[in-house]
């Protein structure tokens, strides 16, 4: 008999989660079974989830599947009448150890999910450990009130709702304790942190009371951000707390200002140009990835164009690039779709874009000095988020200070500072 085993898909939130199934599942006492934490954010990650079902369940007849996460949340039934599911569970009852322990009773039902709109707190999950990970991530916000018009996460996760600051801190310390040096802080609308918490707190006033209250924490992370709500000491903690990263992955989403008007974002082109040059000059080190979906309805060639000229006049290295995916139930399925040809073209184009853009940031970092978290053997993160190789044998969890002697195509080459 094994204990539970978690698949994840998507974003780092999931990733955080997943531990937090794991644990609630094994207090359960679940043997022999696999539990897919899905991601819904395209058709396209829907549909690996359901191929990864399928392989599993041809691979081991015997393990039960329980299916969870945003997708199992807004559309049950897809993986409902599925042979190989065993149990469906929705993102509020995926973190309740109950879901878990009358699981395989001939009574129970077979799909449970309920409304996320009702949910209103969200609780920090204290989790210990990432299995197979070097860095930790810490949930600190849940939910999202905006609605754009491509997104189906609203409606996957429910309206926003922040953990508490002293949880939030508490499991910081408990993480430290465990032996991560890094923490990367996660959500799904991170600068929406503490609207909904007495005193408002911001994300800003979170970050720097975490890493004065836990000075051992020899680094933290944003993980996505939006950069039009950035508030005022977090730009501060920016300029002064050197054990945040200079990293900062943006939701941008478009370069061009009718786009983002059809995707209903609040932000304007300048204001991602504007944020992104406030923050060199407080950080000249940082390097930016962004969000951006190529092919979004009613996109014309030169409204991409200004997607791709983004890129440079804002400085983005790390670019997530999405074909757009029409998710039904979201208004920009409605909207005149591209040719799937045309959005899958485009969407090459930007990835090429950036790759371009990475090199030469790779090439920026030769000759330098980076401290170095070592993820596995011979393989590590620089602070600003780009994949070190080396040859020294060291731990993970491990921070070495590295000379960085080549660039590859999508990481550098270091050796140890003697």
């Amino acid at each position: 008999m094994s204990g539970p085993e978690v698949i994840t898909f998507g974003c780092r939130l999931n990733a955080y989660e997943s531990e937090a199934i794991r644990a609630r599942a094994a207090e359960a006492g679940l043997q022999d079974v696999t539990i897919f934490n899905t991601c819904a954010v395209t058709a396209e990650a829907v549909r690996q989830s359901r191929q990864a079902i399928r392989r599993k369940r041809r691979g081991n007849a015997q393990t039960k599947i329980i299916v969870t996460g945003c997708a199992a949340q807004t559309e049950p039934a897809t993986y409902a009448i599925m042979p190989e599911v065993d149990l469906v569970l929705g993102n509020r009852e995926k973190l309740e150890t109950a879901s878990y322990a009358d699981f395989g009773v001939a009574a129970a039902e077979r799909v449970r999910v309920n409304d996320i709109m009702s949910v209103k707190e969200t609780a920090a999950q204290f989790v210990d450990s990432f299995q197979g990970r070097a860095r930790a991530f810490l949930q600190i916000q849940n939910g999202c009130d905006h609605r754009c018009t491509f997104c189906i996460i609203p409606f996957g996760r429910g309206n926003s709702r922040s953990v508490p600051m002293g949880a939030v801190i508490e499991e910081a310390q408990r993480l430290c304790a465990h032996g991560y040096p890094e923490i990367v802080l996660t959500g799904v609308d991170l600068t929406a942190y503490g609207a909904d918490l007495p005193g408002f707190p911001s994300l800003g006033t979170l970050v720097r009371k975490l890493l004065r209250i836990v000075p051992s924490l020899p680094r933290l992370r944003l993980s996505s951000i939006d950069s039009i709500e950035a508030d005022a000491e977090l730009m501060c903690a920016i300029a002064e707390e050197e054990r945040l990263m200079p990293h900062f992955h943006l939701s941008a989403q478009s370069g061009d200002d009718l786009i983002l008007k059809r995707m209903k974002r609040r932000h304007s082109r300048r204001d991602t140009i504007a944020f992104c040059e406030q923050v060199r000059r407080l950080r000249p080190d940082t390097a930016f990835g962004a969000d951006l979906i190529a092919g979004f309805p009613t996109e014309s060639e030169e409204m991409f164009r200004n997607t791709l000229k983004l890129v440079d006049d804002a400085g983005l290295t790390f670019l997530h690039v999405f074909p757009y995916s029409p998710r039904h139930g979201t208004s920009a399925a409605r909207m005149p779709q591209l040719a799937r040809a045309t959005v899958r073209e485009r969407a090459n184009r930007l990835r090429a874009h950036g790759a371009q853009k990475l090199a030469i940031r790779l090439n920026d970092l030769v000759g330098g000095v980076q401290t170095v978290l070592v993820e596995e053997a011979g393989r590590g993160r620089t602070p600003c988020f780009v994949s070190a190789r080396f040859g020294q044998q060291a731990e993970p969890r491990t921070l070495m200070r590295m000379r960085i002697i080549s660039a590859a195509a999508n990481h550098v080459a270091a050796e140890a500072v003697a």
